[in-house]
């Protein structure tokens, strides 16, 4: 279903991952099949982080992928402590 306020973003996944390096959850964008450009919420790194899979994104598709980041993934970091880890 296309947002209205995010016309360019018709093909996106909210992924997690926890792997070796990272743990958190973020936004995939795609075009088709093609994925263009992840945002992700890195809780490991306490950090916001975009990787552009994908050379010349308009920055009007950077924006409102960042707007839909901003929708729907929780902005807090959850801050595990060491025993948890």
């Amino acid at each position: 279903m296309i947002d209205k306020d995010l016309p360019l973003i018709s093909n996106y996944a909210i992924q997690s991952d926890v792997s070796g390096d990272r743990d958190g959850i973020g936004v995939e964008i795609y075009e088709g099949d093609e994925l263009l450009l992840e945002i992700f919420r890195d809780d490991t790194k306490m950090k916001r982080e975009i990787t552009l899979y994908q050379k010349d994104l308009s920055l009007d598709l950077v924006e409102q992928s960042i707007a839909l980041f901003k929708k729907e993934i929780p902005w807090d970091f959850i801050e595990y402590d060491a025993q948890n880890k």
